[in-house]
C-alpha cells in the first residue's frame, strides 16, 4: 500500500479526511488561496472536476496563506467564498502550510516525491500534484500551469 494512503487531512468543518477513502481514483492535488492573482484558476479546476468526477478524479484544494498573506478568510468562510466567487463544489480542506516546520504531512510526501526546480519548496499558490489510483505522484505542476493543460495527463490515469 502506498503511504500516501496512510495521510489525513482535515475537511474546513474540521471532519477527518482520510487518503485512503480515495484508493483507486486519481487525484489532483492544489494549495489554493482566494486572494491571489491565480485565483481565477479555481474556475478551471471546477471545470476538471466536473468534466472528470464520474471517471473517479478528485479535486482537492489545501487552502494556504503563505505566501503574501494570499488566503485571509477563515476555514469557515473559505469554502463559501470559493463556491459563491468560483462555483466550486470540489473538496476543501482547513487552512494549512505547505512549506517550513509546519509543513502538512500531505505536502512533506508530495514534495518528497517530486521536489520542484532546484529545490522541493512550494513556490507559491496553485502549485499542483497529480496522484495516480495507486497513490503514486506522477506529476507537479507549477503554479502558473493553467488548469486546462493538466486535462491530458489526467486522461491517461483514469
Amino acid at each position: 500500500m502506498s503511504e500516501f494512503y496512510t495521510l489525513a487531512a482535515k475537511k474546513s468543518s474540521g471532519e477527518i479526511l482520510e487518503m485512503e477513502s480515495f484508493k483507486g481514483k486519481p487525484i489532483l492535488i492544489i494549495n489554493t488561496a482566494t486572494k491571489c492573482g491565480l485565483t481565477p484558476q479555481f474556475d478551471g479546476l471546477e471545470k476538471l472536476h466536473q468534466t472528470y468526477k464520474a471517471k473517479g478524479l478528485v479535486v482537492l484544494g489545501f487552502p494556504c496563506n503563505q505566501f503574501a498573506g494570499q488566503e485571509p478568510e477563515t476555514n469557515e468562510t473559505m469554502e463559501s467564498a470559493c463556491k459563491i466567487n468560483h462555483g466550486v463544489t470540489f473538496q476543501l480542506t482547513e487552512k494549512i502550510d505547505v512549506n517550513g516546520e509546519h509543513t502538512h504531512p500531505v505536502f512533506q510526501y508530495l514534495k518528497k516525491k517530486k521536489g520542484g526546480f532546484l529545490t522541493s519548496r512550494i513556490k507559491w499558490n496553485f502549485t499542483k500534484f497529480l496522484v495516480d489510483k495507486e497513490g503514486k505522484v506522477i506529476k507537479r505542476y507549477a503554479p502558473t500551469t493553467v488548469p486546462s493543460k493538466i486535462a491530458a495527463d489526467i486522461q491517461k490515469i483514469i
